[in-house]
């Protein structure tokens, strides 16, 4: 059984933030992303993939709107690089792709009383999952009834205590089946393989967007082989470490997307590994060919 923790508040310091401003900024997300922002309204938030030509994943973000423009969140260690290479794509339209991670602190809240730990902070409480509540220099996305987004100026930054552990929050995610797309597992998945089309992440029926028809074809043609799966395993895993199954001796066949400590010990995990050795019942290892088998543990949503 997961061990679960009753409260907790936590910066965020992995996570960075892009800013996208400018009279033409959601044609150009809705243009480049997997998700449709042709009409996201000024109080929802949207998950959201951005691909290669090849359709894998470069990044994965939350979309959040702005007064502005919109705010993207994703693995601060992609920011840089990721902002730079977005703005390659602006040509003449009127958008500003900036690395604003260092604009913003960010914070989860999540567990019992969160909604009332924001109330008492004196931030506004959306009432809906991917709500978005703006306030003076702040703005609060609900995730889910107990997890809540804070985004706080960086110079509001004393306002909110946030004094947990990190992982704590990242545990959360894991439990949830959200993956984070980092520096170590860029472009190697589609967005299927991570299960962003059962997040919401991915619009099938909007126009085209770098990496589309793969993205499509992996869709409609049943070709996916691997899969995300959650799991548990006696060892301290990190994103991009390699995983061996049984019934495919002598290659790595699989990829650790997320890893955070497991309060018994161990790591907890996301994963991409073969479908095939799931469907045989196969054990998968991590690290080696003889290494700890993973403990596959249910996802919130159907694999």
């Amino acid at each position: 059984m997961d061990t679960k923790v009753s409260h907790a508040d936590a910066e965020l310091k992995r996570l960075g933030m892009l800013s996208c401003t400018g009279d033409d900024a959601r044609e150009f997300l809705h243009a480049q992303l997997t998700n449709d922002f042709s009409a996201l309204a000024a109080d929802r938030a949207r998950y959201a993939g951005w691909c290669s030509a090849k359709g894998r994943l470069l990044a994965n973000f939350l979309v959040v709107p702005q007064a502005q423009g919109f705010l993207l969140q994703l693995s601060r260690d992609l920011a840089p690089a990721v902002a730079k290479r977005l703005s390659m794509f602006v040509l003449r339209a009127k958008v500003k792709v900036t690395d604003a991670s260092n604009e913003w602190t960010q914070f989860g809240l999540w567990g019992t009383g969160a909604a009332e730990r924001l109330a008492a902070l004196g931030m506004p409480v959306p009432t809906g999952d991917l709500v978005v509540a703006p306030d003076a220099d702040a703005v609060v996305v609900r995730i889910t009834q107990q997890h809540f987004v804070l985004l706080v100026k960086a110079a509001q930054r004393d306002r909110v205590p946030g004094n947990s552990d990190e992982g704590a929050w990242a545990l959360e995610e894991i439990r949830a089946g959200r993956p984070l797309v980092v520096q170590a597992t860029q472009d190697l998945f589609v967005p299927q393989m991570v299960n962003l089309e059962r997040l919401g992440a991915v619009d099938f029926k909007k126009g085209c967007y770098p990496g589309q028809e793969i993205v499509a074809r992996t869709q409609y043609r049943g070709v996916l082989k691997r899969r995300m799966v959650r799991a548990r395993v006696a060892a301290a895993a990190a994103p991009g470490n390699d995983l061996y199954a049984d019934d495919l001796p002598g290659q790595a066949s699989g990829t650790v997307v997320n890893a955070a400590p497991a309060p018994e010990g161990g790591s907890e995990l996301l994963a991409v590994v073969q479908i095939s050795s799931l469907e045989n019942a196969a054990a998968i290892r991590f690290g080696a060919a003889d290494g700890p088998q993973l403990e596959l543990l249910p996802l919130p949503f159907a694999a």
